[in-house]
């Protein structure tokens, strides 16, 4: 059976793209994304922060574009699918890692004030790592409104209309996915 493998990630850049020129002629840029997620605790209360850390590959024009365009602290919206790599050091451990190769790198605006398209920039500073909720806000409404751009709508027809699993509420649980 074949399986689904998709991934769509918001979060800021940890570092500056790193660029590389294949002998294939080919760009390559090596992103640092951070993504970070908030929960409160259950049982203490207490105001949980989680981080995840990724490499992203990103290739051809669109290599270019975020070379070019983006900086470290920027916020963009990734959307591809994970890979898995090993190799061997050069001690002869073997090593693992999973990253993200882009099919689509969408540049955020960083905040009210950023007056530039998703897709455009001039030379800017690095925002920084701390996000108002103004700004959160503003971020997660461009992501949502990007989403449903690229999301299909199902057609009902007059069989499917009148199926259904149940009545019942959807699915409540404890797990955090």
């Amino acid at each position: 059976m074949a399986g689904y493998n998709r991934v769509i990630m918001v979060g800021n850049l940890t570092r500056d793209p790193e660029n590389k020129q294949l002998s294939s002629g080919q760009s390559v840029c090596r992103l640092g994304l951070a993504s970070n997620r908030e929960y409160k605790n259950r049982q203490s209360g207490d105001l949980i922060q989680e981080v995840c850390f990724i490499d992203v590959d990103v290739w051809g024009p669109q290599a270019e574009s975020c070379s070019k365009y983006l900086t470290k602290g920027r916020p963009v919206l990734v959307e591809g699918r994970l890979k898995f790599d090993s190799w061997e050091d050069k001690d002869g451990q073997k090593r693992n890692k999973i990253f993200i190769v882009a099919d689509r790198v969408v540049f955020l605006n960083s905040g009210a004030s950023d007056e530039q398209s998703d897709y455009s920039s001039s030379s800017r500073s690095a925002s920084t790592s701390t996000v108002s909720a103004s700004q959160e806000k503003n971020l997660f409404d461009q992501v949502d409104s990007l989403v449903r751009k690229k999301s299909v709508k199902p057609k009902v027809s007059a069989e499917n209309a009148e199926m259904s699993f149940n009545d019942e509420p959807p699915f409540q649980d404890d797990l955090p996915f």
